[in-house]
């Protein structure tokens, strides 16, 4: 295509989603603030998981000023089970400048939205586009795909740099009269149509204008680098009840993976390692009994890092204070905490 047929090529994709497009909750609002939040609830997850998320955060925080100033503690135990925590503090802290310094307005131009702690090219471009109807990219992982085969971009996307190729692509096919549909068309085309593996090339409203499908090559596109090995960590991890049945628990630092999220403590294994000591030195505690010596056995893997777990449960009775960060606490108590899916997955097994 290669721009010639844009005219052709944008009415197709924007007829097509009128008519075929996902039926999702925020899909039914032009509130910029409800938007935001869909679009940092969908990055690195799927939409199916998304969907109750994003119903239960809005009834809990329905406007602006609400999620500004709720505890963290609070957002986190909303955020449960989403991953990726660090998004859930960033909104916070995008939305709190929002009402502090923009009078609770999501702004309207790419400057001043971008400037929002947490809001990237893409996220400001599907905000502007979509509530505000400005013509702006929003380029994600589903546009390159689509973009890629469409036009021919054989540029390997896992470059950074690369972007830049496919928001000027963008630009300048963008319906400027109809900006939000076309950006989220190319993102359910990509979802639904023009798939990573095995496109449904002949259900596409746009082949006729993709170069890939017409050379026979739709499949060999995009171009992506194989990411790095994820490191691997292996951990011994402590269900450690006291005489009274309560369980020993520990916050974990206020920065870094997991901010302030709870967890059951996790002692590192390597080859100089003594985790038994370890755990009993750290945590002031004397181990009375092994209850079970292989609880639970898994790997929780997050981007760029994959633990290995190995869950014991033992009794245990306290010879010093505990570490300031460390507590014993029933099931109960420990529910109302926000704690990573690693550590659900084996809270569960207590219940």
């Amino acid at each position: 295509m290669k721009y010639q047929y844009k005219n052709e090529f944008r009415h197709n994709l924007v007829e097509w989603f009128n008519n075929e497009k996902r039926d999702l909750p925020w899909r039914h609002t032009s509130d910029p603030y409800k938007i935001w939040v869909s679009e940092v609830m969908l990055q690195q997850t799927r939409v199916d998981t998304v969907i109750p998320y994003y119903n239960r955060f809005l009834d809990k925080y329905p406007t602006i000023q609400d999620l500004a100033y709720a505890p963290e503690e609070e957002l986190l135990k909303m955020w449960e089970g989403l991953g990726y925590y660090s998004r859930a503090r960033n909104l916070q802290a995008g939305v709190k400048e929002v009402v502090e310094k923009y009078n609770s307005v999501v702004p309207d131009n790419r400057h001043d939205i971008s400037s929002l702690k947490g809001v990237g090219p893409y996220t400001a471009g599907a905000i502007l586009s979509i509530a505000y109807q400005k013509a702006e990219h929003a380029v994600d992982g589903n546009v390159m795909r689509v973009l890629s085969r469409v036009l021919l971009i054989e540029e390997d996307i896992a470059l950074p740099k690369t972007r830049k190729v496919f928001e000027e692509a963008v630009e300048m096919l963008i319906d400027e009269k109809h900006p939000g549909d076309f950006n989220q068309a190319l993102m359910d085309l990509g979802a639904m149509i023009c798939t990573p593996t095995s496109p449904k090339c002949l259900l596409c409203p746009v082949r006729d204008y993709c170069i890939a499908f017409n050379e026979g090559i739709a499949d060999q596109l995009p171009i992506k680098s194989k990411k790095t090995k994820t490191k691997k960590v292996q951990f011994k991890v402590y269900l450690a009840a006291d005489q009274k049945g309560r369980y020993l628990l520990e916050k974990r630092p206020s920065e870094g993976l997991l901010a302030n999220m709870w967890q059951f403590p996790m002692i590192e294994i390597n080859e100089n390692s003594m985790s038994d000591e370890t755990f009993k030195h750290n945590y002031n505690v004397e181990i009375k009994e092994y209850i079970e010596e292989q609880l639970l056995k898994f790997k929780h893997v997050f981007s760029h890092l994959t633990w290995e777990m190995d869950c014991v449960y033992v009794l245990v009775e306290p010879k010093n204070d505990l570490p300031g960060d460390a507590l014993f606490l029933t099931i109960e108590e420990i529910k109302t905490l926000p704690m990573p899916v690693s550590m659900l997955k084996i809270l569960n097994v207590l219940n």
